[in-house]
């Protein structure tokens, strides 16, 4: 399924992994700290809307949040990156949409501090420095990490298998998951794809010179998961 086009929405809307996050109980609509993208939640919840997809939460100002913040650790936990595109509100606001729920079930949102890299103007993300492979192994961009992010990981028995430096800038670490070991990569990052599949990994590759790496957004930022599974 394609997000259909509105006039509401702009080139960044392609990225559609950061306008809204799935839950067991419908999308939680995120308020993009980048502006010119608030509008991409609701055409999110239009479209899911048609799909019988319901709406479980909003993030409001003074809360922000995308997408590209949130890394789900297993079925039950959240780790959540304090930046400039989400902030501490924002986190504060999904955190306490998931505990409305039988907090039995709804497990932890975790907070993960995120580095000023190339400051402000620059789409720095959560994802940007980590994607979860499988259920065991993260692909991370470890010198970007917070010690304390890398400690929580090591502490809950991943593995984690470091990107090639000098291919930072072209979203070496954006890797998105099909499960079964299977992943798509952007083809220019040869050296971390080569770790990846020595590692065990089914590596497909596609050009990412123009969609990708000249917008910042890899290939988990151009899809949206609807359903966890």
């Amino acid at each position: 399924m394609c997000l259909p086009s509105a006039e509401s929405l702009t080139l960044d809307a392609v990225y559609a992994h950061d306008a809204s996050l799935a839950t067991d109980y419908g999308l939680i609509l995120m308020n993009p700290g980048k502006k010119n993208r608030v509008a991409e939640a609701q055409v999110h919840a239009t479209f899911c809307g048609q799909l019988g997809i319901p709406v479980f939460g909003e993030i409001r100002l003074p809360g922000t949040s995308e997408s590209g913040d949130i890394v789900w650790l297993d079925s039950r936990t959240l780790l959540v990156g304090d930046g400039y595109r989400t902030n501490k509100a924002g986190i504060e606001q999904i955190r306490s949409l998931l505990s409305s729920k039988d907090s039995a079930k709804n497990g932890e949102v975790l907070s993960a501090p995120l580095p000023y890299g190339p400051g402000p103007s620059a789409c720095l993300h959560l994802m940007s420095l980590m994607s979860m492979l499988d259920e065991q192994t993260i692909l991370v961009d470890l010198p970007w990490l917070a010690v304390g992010t890398v400690e929580l990981l090591k502490g809950r028995g991943f593995r984690l298998i470091e990107i090639e430096y000098s291919e930072r800038e072209t979203l070496a670490c954006n890797v998105l998951s099909l499960g079964q070991k299977r992943l798509v990569a952007i083809e220019e990052n040869a050296k971390t794809n080569q770790r990846m599949r020595d590692a065990g990994f089914e590596v497909r590759t596609f050009p990412g010179s123009e969609i990708c790496i000249n917008g910042a957004g890899g290939p988990t930022c151009l899809t949206r998961p609807l359903l966890r599974r």
